[in-house]
């Protein structure tokens, strides 16, 4: 995925109510831009960090810029979650996701489920069971290059989780998918200290069937694309 214009960098004062940040840019304007991160942004909002932001694309947006990325612990980090699906799109239509490879048709936010769900990918062949895929963006990271996913509790991915299970009951695929957009990271895991209901419901999942794969990113300011497959560790 390639930015469509330029990216301004800048030095991040403060992230705020969830989708506000302060940024001041490199030509000493301060700003406020939009932050498309709903998490807690564990360890990628701290004052001070380089951070870079786009421009709006249209005139009628509020805010002017939005926060794309931030250097954290010596690696830059993609926190824009609306991009993710661009990303693992774009990783299953050249091939490089091979867990879903040899479907023709993609569907995306398609209804499934007896919870009212949305899945990111539904995944269309005629030879083949569909694929329900599920994205997640990873930004947390702790020593020794583990990922943790969630950064903060997720009701809304317990109940994707629930969901996938119900899919592989009836004989369909599913398969979630963690994109890592940070290059510092050898495996996933879940983040138990910080949602112990989410790391039981992914155990449930897997024991049932449902597919889990990580894969980090290269992150650039110029395009974050998928590059490696990591293991995915739930002791």
């Amino acid at each position: 995925m390639r930015f469509g214009q330029a990216l301004t960098s800048g030095t991040l004062l403060q992230r705020y109510k969830r989708f506000l940040a302060d940024v001041t840019l490199d030509d000493g304007r301060t700003v406020t831009a939009h932050c498309p991160n709903t998490g807690s942004m564990l360890g990628c909002a701290v004052a001070g960090s380089r951070v870079w932001l786009s421009p709006a694309d249209g005139r009628n947006r509020k805010l002017r810029w939005t926060w794309e990325l931030v250097e954290s612990a010596g690696v830059l980090v993609g926190i824009h979650t609306g991009r993710t699906n661009r990303i693992v799109r774009e990783a299953i239509e050249t091939g490089l996701l091979r867990e879903a490879a040899g479907y023709g048709r993609i569907r995306p936010e398609a209804k499934y489920g007896s919870e009212g769900s949305r899945v990111d990918f539904l995944l269309e062949s005629d030879t083949a069971p569909p694929c329900y895929v599920e994205v997640k963006n990873v930004t947390a990271a702790v020593e020794h290059g583990i990922a943790l996913f969630p950064d903060a509790v997720s009701a809304r991915g317990a109940k994707h989780l629930r969901e996938m299970r119900q899919m592989v009951r009836e004989g369909h695929r599913a398969l979630l998918v963690f994109c890592v957009q940070r290059e510092d990271v050898t495996e996933v895991r879940p983040a138990d200290a910080i949602d112990p209901k989410y790391g039981r419901e992914l155990r449930h999942a897997l024991n049932a069937g449902v597919e889990a794969v990580a894969y980090r990113a290269s992150v650039s300011p110029v395009e974050i694309c998928l590059a490696q497959r990591l293991p995915v560790v739930c002791p």
